[in-house]
């Protein structure tokens, strides 16, 4: 029997606990220990785990805790011990996961419970859904729900981790209109797997094929599939992009169509490179333009007014091409100070750069900026193309024919970079790259990218081009570790060929509430498969992610990636017919993603900068895919922070943050530990002897390696280098390796230690050379670092041996100040912090706080 001691009064009183249906028993700590010691099953030192959590959770209670905050109060004290041992991570996702059964089944519930029952409980929960209008009323009619009750197999929440069970009880799951959970994590799997199996022939087979990948975290669908799929509004659809057309009327229109997409929780990219600049001419009223920045305002306003589901603001990024004459007020769009008018708060910005500005930049050339109501036909125009009729509007502009301003190129590649520098925007994308490598090319001239830069599609007044995603978990088809590291390449491919399937699956089944979004997706069925978890992956095969070994194994992955979803996607075209408009592409040419670079090559002038070995039967897929293909595209890889957290791993092609960090995401705060370094480390028998200095580090091995000269193998050092220790250049190296097997493009981060604007304009030209398409957010390591509080309050004993970590400092509460409700979880102060907002990581320096609202 545990009691609270009150300081006040001296008195102690026995504890209570308020159960789920509002009785009062005495608080039973057996009980507690026995649930811990089933959540800590086949973990070394599983009772003395139990013990340990139940004495540090018995200091935090108080009378008349909730159940509900009593479950919540065992996972925080679970979690502020993962930092001694990833285990306990495992411990507080067990827990977690424990609650959510609890609220299904009742106070009380084993596993084996939950495994004889759950069939049964499965088929009640799809039969309430539907009569609460939560659930497509077909998931009622179309499937044998016993069937699908019988396959479901609750031993895989055991592969989630606390974060990412956290992140699905709060960003995917469905809860019912009292708010309470109707969906455990083989609930929510089944649920989506159903979600997208509606159109197949036998429904039924085909959500359980979906379900066994999904639910083994072998690939996951992106964000909005997860959170509308099945349910009874099926927007699943994930990229929107669309152009803005120079007229009042349009203008409206795509005011009104971001609202409607935004609400639906799609991710918007908004060409407004065709909308006139300040001061042009009106005809139809004789007045002049106001350009347009105040349209781009009164869009950011609308993000900020439609919150999508009511937890985050909508999420859209501006492109414009950088000879708009508004250009400059183009870059000042995210600065803090200035007319707030002309700002936008919420609202990404990019730049849409042509292989005639890069060239020119190399030669020191002037560049002009144009009024596009008097250079219409820039905006379709491309390439070699697009260089020369721009060579003909400034040999206007030099006789005083044309309205302009002139500049010189490096002079604005040098604004363009400072400002990224200064406010993370604008991003640096490549328009030629994309249209000359294009594949789907027929359908008319690609304007900007998406949210996240990795979709390439053309668009049109008629066309909001659509993107539908999904990532293959990476980490889940290595097995082993170093020497005995190995890609299970069968698993793969069937990966890779079942997510193809139930992403065109996809196509069919998802609604829009914007006409022209609704016939893109039909007329071209356009996919983005992408992938995360390579950092994860490297770190297993125990290279450098800046080595040759990287380089290399990223590229066969791709290739391999590219070759089953481009040969699954023929197979499809087979089955169900080709894509509408698949006559007339490069595709019906017989040319794959590989062959585009030789295009590029030979228009530009200039030669790509990337290794061009190739391993695989590319010939007979280039006769298949020349006889009819499903889709127009097929790879994207998209940031994938958000879904990375429920899959475990690395999001993306991203590099390790840090080995020890806070990571804050919309669903709380987390501490992340690296799970491949604590393996080697124990491996070398120094986890217990360095887990301190690490955490006092911030997670820089290097530096505990210098500080412990001669104790951490080099090895180690090399292979667990974080984001900031990187070269610049590695980031290039692995994103050019997969970019030549990838017709879209690819979302990617760089960090830079180097903060000076001559080390950023060397890698964006090399990133342009190498035949990357597009680049996502800048990172600089900041100029100061905020004093950090210490692992010990006297840092002269910062090695000496800890006690438990209720007693370490590491906000462990006390009875006095335990809240009324659950606890955030609590992370120590002596990390440093990775903000996460939906696909999109960005550490925000606490003392430099980059205007990036949409990471905060």
């Amino acid at each position: 029997m545990a009691t609270h001691h009150d300081e006040s009064t001296g008195r102690s009183t026995e504890i209570t606990v308020v159960k789920r249906d509002g009785t009062r028993a005495a608080y039973d700590g057996y009980e507690i220990a026995r649930s811990i010691e089933e959540a800590a099953a086949g973990l070394d030192h599983e009772v003395a785990r139990a013990t340990q959590l139940r004495s540090e959770l018995e200091i935090t209670l108080f009378d008349g805790i909730t159940s509900e905050q009593l479950d919540e109060a065992v996972v925080q004290v679970a979690l502020q011990n993962v930092k001694d041992d990833p285990a306990y991570d495992t411990i507080a996702s067990r827990l977690l996961v424990k609650s959510l059964y609890k609220a299904i089944f009742g106070e009380g519930v084993t596993r084996d419970e939950v495994r004889a029952f759950g069939g049964e409980a499965f088929v009640a929960f799809v039969v309430r859904g539907v009569e609460l209008d939560l659930l497509d009323a077909r998931l009622g009619r179309l499937f044998d729900l016993e069937r699908l009750g019988a396959a479901l197999d609750p031993d895989r929440d055991d592969l989630l981790r606390y974060v990412g069970v956290q992140t699905m009880r709060t960003r995917y799951m469905i809860v019912a209109p009292d708010g309470r959970p109707l969906e455990m994590p083989q609930f929510f799997w089944m649920r989506v797997a159903m979600g997208l199996s509606l159109n197949e022939d036998d429904p039924t087979a085909a959500a359980i094929r979906f379900y066994d990948k999904m639910s083994r975290l072998e690939y996951l669908a992106a964000g909005s599939t997860l959170v509308n799929a099945g349910t009874s509004y099926s927007q699943l659809s994930n990229c929107f992009v669309m152009q803005m057309e120079d007229e009042i009327e349009h203008i409206a229109k795509s005011v009104r169509d971001v609202m409607w997409l935004t609400k639906g929780t799609g991710g918007i990219g908004l060409s407004v490179t065709k909308l006139r600049a300040e001061g042009s001419h009106i005809r139809s009223n004789n007045t002049t333009s106001t350009g347009p920045i105040p349209f781009m305002h009164t869009i950011d306003s609308t993000l900020r007014a439609v919150s999508r589901g009511g937890k985050k603001f909508g999420a859209l990024c501006f492109y414009m091409e950088n000879w708009h004459l508004d250009f400059p007020a183009f870059l000042d769009l995210r600065q803090n100070s200035g007319d707030p008018y002309r700002r936008t708060r919420t609202a990404n910005t990019a730049v849409w750069i042509s292989d005639d500005f890069m060239k020119r930049v190399d030669a020191d050339l002037p560049w002009y900026l144009f009024d596009p109501a008097d250079v219409p036909d820039l905006s379709e125009l491309t390439g070699s193309a697009f260089s020369r009729r721009y060579a003909e509007y400034a040999a206007l502009a030099e006789a005083g024919e044309l309205r302009h301003r002139k500049v010189g190129a490096r002079e604005q590649f040098k604004s363009i970079l400072t400002s990224l520098q200064s406010t993370s925007h604008p991003w640096l994308t490549w328009k030629d790259t994309i249209n000359t490598r294009a594949l789907n090319q027929n359908t008319g001239t690609i304007h900007l990218s998406n949210l996240c830069t990795e979709i390439c599609l053309p668009q049109d007044r008629d066309n909001v081009s659509v993107c539908n995603l999904a990532s293959i978990n990476l980490a889940r088809h290595v097995d082993g570790r170093r020497q005995a590291a190995r890609v299970d390449w069968e698993r793969l491919a069937e990966s890779v060929r079942l997510a193809v399937r139930q992403l065109d699956n996809l196509i069919d089944i998802t609604i829009s509430s914007v006409p022209e979004s609704e016939r893109s997706n039909e007329l071209n069925r356009a996919l983005g498969l992408g992938v995360m978890g390579f950092t994860d992956v490297v770190e297993r095969f125990g290279h450098s992610y800046a080595s040759p070994a990287a380089y290399e194994l990223i590229d066969q992955l791709m290739e391999f990636v590219s070759w089953h979803a481009i040969d699954a996607s023929a197979d499809l075209a087979r089955e169900r017919g080709a894509y509408t408009h698949f006559e007339g592409s490069r595709w019906s040419q017989g040319l794959v993603p590989i062959d585009s670079l030789d295009l590029l090559e030979r228009d530009r002038g200039v030669r790509v900068e990337v290794d061009r070995t190739s391993r695989l039967d590319w010939d007979s897929l280039r006769a298949k895919v020349a006889g009819g293909i499903r889709n127009s595209t097929l790879l994207a890889i998209a940031p994938t922070a958000s879904i990375g957290l429920v899959a475990g791993t690395t999001p993306g092609l991203d590099p390790q943050f840090s080995q020890i960090f806070s990571r804050a995401t919309s669903s709380g705060k987390f501490l992340e530990v690296n799970r491949n370094l604590v393996e080697d480390l124990r491996a070398a028998g120094l986890w217990e002897t360095l887990r301190e200095d690490l955490l006092r580090h911030q997670g820089d091995l290097s530096a505990v390696a210098a500080e412990r000269e001669g104790l951490v193998p080099a090895e180690l050092v090399e292979i667990y280098q974080t984001s900031f220790q990187l070269p610049g250049r590695a980031y290039l190296e692995v994103a050019a390796r997969a970019q030549k097997w990838i017709d879209q493009a690819i979302s990617r981060n760089i960090y830079l230690a180097d903060r000076s604007v001559a080390t950023m304009a060397d890698l964006y030209s090399l990133a342009w050379r190498m035949g990357v398409k597009t680049t996502y957010y800048l990172h600089m390591m900041p100029r100061h670092t905020a004093e950090q509080s210490t692992v010990k309050v006297n840092k002269a004993e910062a090695r000496t041996p800890a006690t438990t970590g209720a007693r370490r400092g590491f906000g462990a509460v006390t009875a006095s100040t335990v809240p009324a409700a659950p606890a955030p979880p609590v992370v120590p102060a002596d990390v440093q912090e990775l903000e996460v907002v939906d696909d999109a990581a960005c550490p925000v320096d606490p003392q430099e706080r980059l205007q990036c609202e949409s990471c905060q």
